[in-house]
C-alpha cells in the first residue's frame, strides 16, 4: 500500500492511546511546542490501527521513532521498507528489535542501545529527605554543565526548562544532580523522564532518587502516564527506577543509521 502522511492529532493520539505505554514519545510529541517539527507516517489510514512512523526534525539529529507490538513487527518494517526514500542520510531511530533490517541495505547501523521502557505502575514514591528545587531556564548553563561532565551522551532540549520539566540537588552553590524530561505534554497527559544523572563526586548518597521523586510529584498533576527509558545493562538505574514504582512495558533499540552509500 502507498505511504500516507498523517496530519490529524486527534486521530494520531486515538491510535497512540490504544498502548499509551507504548507510544508515549509520539503522544509527547504531539505537543504544540513538538508537534510543528513532526512528520507521520503509515499504510493504513482508514483502520485507525496499524503502525505509524514519526520523523521528528526539531534536534541536531532527525529522530525516527516507529514502535509496535510482536504482532505488528511485520507491518511496521514493510512500513520502514517503503520509507527509506523519504529519510534523511543519517539520523538517530527508536525501533523494536530486528525492524532496522527493513532500511538495508540503503542504511547500516552505527550504533544499536538496547534499551527498556518503564512506566510506573505503583503510585508514587516516597519522598526522600535531600531538599530539591524546580530549575529554570536561568539555569540552562549549569545543567549543560553538569550534563557534560556526568551525562556526556545525554539529549538535552533546554525549552523543558521554561515549563517546569527539571528539577536538581545543589552544594554549595554547584548542581550536583538533575532530572528531567524529555516530552511532557499536559493535553494527552503523558511525560518521558530523561536526564538523570549526578555528578561523579556526589554518587551514592540518593541524590537522583530525590530528584526522580521530586518530579514524579510535580508531574502528577498533569500525567496519567510516566514512563522513562533506561539501558539494559545500567543495573543500578534499573534497580533504582523498581524501587521508585517503575515497571518494564516494553523493550527497544536506539540507533544511528546512517546512509550506505
Amino acid at each position: 500500500m502507498p505511504l500516507i502522511s498523517l496530519h490529524d492529532r486527534a486521530a494520531l493520539a486515538a491510535r497512540f492511546r490504544t498502548d499509551p505505554a507504548l507510544h508515549l514519545f509520539e503522544l509527547g510529541d504531539l505537543d504544540d511546542t513538538l508537534w510543528p517539527n513532526t512528520t507521520w507516517y503509515t499504510a493504513s489510514p482508514d483502520s485507525g490501527h496499524g503502525p505509524v512512523a514519526l520523523l521528528y526534525s526539531g534536534g541536531d539529529t532527525p529522530v525516527l521513532l516507529a514502535f509496535a507490538r510482536s504482532a505488528d513487527v511485520p507491518a511496521l518494517k514493510s512500513l520502514l521498507h517503503d520509507l527509506r526514500p523519504f529519510l534523511p542520510r543519517r539520523f538517530t531511530a527508536g525501533l523494536p528489535d530486528g525492524a532496522e533490517r527493513a532500511l538495508a541495505p540503503d542504511y547500516a547501523v552505527e550504533r544499536r542501545t538496547p534499551l527498556l521502557r518503564m512506566l510506573l505502575t505503583d503510585g508514587l514514591p516516597t519522598e526522600v529527605a535531600h531538599e530539591t528545587q524546580p530549575l529554570t531556564l536561568d539555569d540552562v548553563d549549569a545543567v549543560r554543565a553538569l550534563l557534560t561532565e556526568s551525562y556526556p551522551d545525554s539529549w538535552f532540549d533546554p525549552r523543558m526548562l521554561a515549563d517546569g520539566g527539571y528539577v536538581g540537588v545543589r552544594e554549595d552553590g554547584r548542581l550536583v544532580s538533575v532530572a528531567g524530561v524529555h516530552v511532557h505534554s499536559p493535553a494527552q497527559r503523558v511525560a518521558v523522564l530523561g536526564n538523570v544523572t549526578t555528578h561523579p563526586d556526589a554518587r551514592g548518597r540518593g541524590l537522583a532518587r530525590a530528584c526522580v521523586t521530586a518530579l514524579c510529584h510535580h508531574l502528577a498533576a498533569t500525567t496519567d502516564h510516566l514512563g522513562l527509558n533506561v539501558r539494559t545493562d545500567n543495573a543500578p538505574a534499573i534497580r533504582l527506577y523498581e524501587r521508585l514504582g517503575f515497571t518494564t512495558v516494553a523493550t527497544y533499540n536506539e540507533l544511528v543509521l546512517g546512509a550506505a552509500s
